[in-house]
């Protein structure tokens, strides 16, 4: 009988880790997340703070996530409450194979939020070498300034980042 619970167990106590769509981003629940979509239920949909399911899997670097909600059309160029998007997080966090997946579902690599900033400035701010060098590689803008009239290469000098400074520099 204790084997037979042992076996049933994950069957009969499954829980989700999830509620909402919104949690079941943030936590990598994929089983609610393709009970989701397959009940039809729009998955750009977005909280009080304009995160969508994506922003919150990319956010949070759940890939397997992220993979999914992509796979079923998810808009990678939805911005948050603060214009930001899901390249953005990735990009200030440093999340390399998120980054790649989102610029492999046509993400615009530069839009801006309502700062004016892009991923590039965000990467190039906190430090992330890799996602500068993939926005490069991947068409980023190097010139687009910020409502300030910084450009990615003034947030590098700024932070005294000398690899990304070369990287940047013309």
């Amino acid at each position: 009988m204790k084997a037979l619970l042992y076996i049933l167990a994950p069957f009969i106590f499954h829980l989700h880790v999830a509620d909402n769509i919104f949690d079941a981003a943030r936590n990598n629940d994929t089983i609610f997340i393709q009970q989701y979509i397959v009940s039809g239920k729009n998955i750009d949909t977005a909280d009080n703070k304009g995160y969508t399911p994506l922003i919150l899997a990319c956010y949070n670097d759940n890939i397997a996530a992220a993979g999914q909600l992509l796979q079923a059309g998810a808009n990678t160029n939805i911005q948050d409450s603060n214009g930001n998007t899901a390249l953005m997080g990735v990009a200030f966090k440093g999340y390399t194979a998120i980054a790649e997946l989102l610029i492999k579902y046509r993400t615009n690599i530069n839009l801006q939020n309502y700062n004016q900033a892009s991923a590039l400035m965000f990467a190039a701010t906190f430090g992330q070498e890799n996602i500068v060098k993939l926005l490069i590689a991947n068409g980023a803008n190097k010139n687009i300034k910020d409502r300030f009239g910084n450009t990615a290469l003034t947030q590098a000098t700024l932070q005294d980042n000398e690899h990304i400074i070369k990287l940047l520099q013309p």
